[in-house]
């Protein structure tokens, strides 16, 4: 998967979608400016009170998103070091990096009914203990087993955040800052791995892995600072809560009755519509659906994202360069250009975006590839290391401008809402078997053949170009509905063609 883009991750079987829905995807929802939601200027000390404390939880909340990216960022500039002192076999280490998937896959699926049950802070609170625990067990190893606890533990806490961290702040957030605040999730993300990428250069790992506990308690303390997601105690029944909840959120004085009875009214709607299964979506009016969603994550992670992000060091220091000056660059590589993608999602829309971003891969993969297989050849070995460089950082910096979110915000928008809980559990599934696939597969395919590797993913970048050219739609300025209209007309179309 592409670690860290969970924007949209569900639990099918908890039906734990219509949350995330309730936010995002409200019929017949109108723009309101902040005068209309909060007043008129004369308002202005509540206005600002009510953004700063949307703007205080947020904070709080993506110190999740920080942490996640602290785990996935961890294994890479950590390798040798660990390697060495522990006296740990490369398939050994290759369990301890891919592990972390398995754990996170298991957070992920478990998450919708945590969130439900505990409580949007509640389960944070519950993912950070998890967290803390994995990287004391981490600190402490003497050998793989604890080793591969904790590493177990921190991924199963990140696979909580990964779905309670966008949520929480979906349901929060007004309806004009939600989606600048969602950004931020996958931001923080690939700005936790980047520090930990650069600070692991520095430190010793036991030293880093104290590091990982940070943000876990910055999230602890501050979120006995904020109110609970509004929507839930609503959900739940806990009207006066919901009630005092929104009120925190959006200012002392303003006036929440239009938006108290519009999430009422939402949760009314949201029950009253089936409970799709996992088995639904392979009905003939789903599948064209879940081709696309399963597609898209197939290819995310097959283009060896996992496997090219835990090893970095590792592969830099096979290209015969050095393992810090290639991590630092890589970790100043992504936050940036994350940004940028974040901007041009809603402009340049999402399949120019993610092809562009396909191409990219591949080229980079390409140079990879080909620089080892010069050095395997003896053949300008001077040129060996740029091209690698060149290679890695074209690779990432072209993943994380589309390849990394737009298929988690593809896989948010094709889906029926009545079954977007199964979808969601059948994507993530899919995207964090592959991420382990990936990632523990790594360093195998490396010693068998290191340009060969590289090939391999490259194709799978090409094929991705081609799979959204023929399959995928755009959903750029569309209502969902537009969206289910456009898929079903071309299954049709397709179907008359055969």
């Amino acid at each position: 998967m592409a670690i860290g883009q969970f924007r949209d991750v569900e639990n099918g079987e908890n039906n734990t979608l219509e949350d995330l829905e309730q936010p995002l995807f409200i019929k017949q929802e109108k723009i309101v400016s902040y005068e209309d939601e909060y007043g008129s200027d004369e308002k202005s000390t509540e206005k600002s009170g009510s953004i700063w404390m949307v703007l205080l939880s947020t904070c709080v909340a993506v110190c999740g998103s920080f942490e996640f990216g602290s785990c996935v960022g961890y294994s890479a500039p950590t390798q040798s070091a660990i390697r060495e002192d522990l006296n740990l076999s490369l398939a050994q280490f290759s369990m301890f990096g891919s592990i972390l998937t398995i754990g996170a896959m298991l957070g992920a699926i478990t998450s919708g009914r945590i969130a439900d049950f505990l409580g949007r802070k509640g389960a944070m609170r519950m993912s950070a203990s998890f967290c803390i625990t994995g990287w004391l067990a981490i600190f402490f190893s003497k050998g793989a087993l604890s080793l591969d606890i904790g590493r177990f533990f921190t991924g199963y806490g990140i696979g909580v955040f990964s779905y309670v961290v966008p949520i929480f702040i979906a349901e929060i957030a007004p309806k004009n800052l939600r989606g600048a605040l969602t950004t931020l999730n996958q931001l923080m993300i690939v700005t936790g791995a980047s520090v930990a990428f650069v600070i692991g250069t520095i430190i010793s790992w036991t030293t880093l892995a104290l590091t990982g506990i940070v943000p876990c308690i910055f999230l602890l303390v501050g979120l006995w600072f904020v109110p609970e997601s509004p929507r839930w105690l609503a959900k739940i029944g806990h009207e006066k809560e919901f009630q005092i909840a929104l009120q925190r959120l959006r200012g002392k004085h303003a006036d929440i009755s239009d938006e108290m009875a519009e999430i009422q009214e939402y949760i009314v709607t949201l029950q009253s519509l089936p409970k799709a299964k996992l088995l639904d979506l392979f009905k003939s009016e789903h599948i064209s659906s879940v081709i696309i969603g399963v597609g898209l994550m197939v290819f995310q992670q097959f283009g060896g994202i996992n496997g090219i992000g835990f090893y970095a060091s590792q592969t830099f220091e096979e290209a015969g360069i050095s393992s810090k000056t290639g991590t630092i660059a890589y970790a100043c590589v992504q936050v940036p250009i994350t940004m940028v993608g974040a901007m041009l999602i809603d402009k340049s829309g999402r399949r120019p975006l993610i092809m562009v971003s396909a191409t990219g891969t591949f080229l980079g993969c390409f140079l990879a590839g080909t620089s080892f297989f010069l050095k395997g050849y003896g053949l300008l070995l001077d040129w060996v290391p740029i091209i690698a460089v060149s290679g890695v950082l074209t690779y990432i910096a072209s993943f994380s401008i589309g390849m990394g979110a737009v298929p988690w915000v593809i896989m948010s928008e094709i889906f029926p809402i009545h079954v977007k809980g199964a979808s969601g559990s059948l994507v993530v599934l899919v995207n964090w078997l592959g991420a382990w696939a990936i990632s523990y597969t790594y360093n195998f395919l490396m010693s068998w053949s290191s340009s060969g590797t590289y090939y391999i993913y490259s194709g799978f970048s090409l094929l991705t170009i081609l799979f959204v050219a023929k399959l995928v739609p755009e959903t750029k300025g569309k209502t969902l509905e537009e969206i289910q209209s456009c898929i079903n007309s071309d299954r049709s179309r397709r179907q008359d063609i055969s």
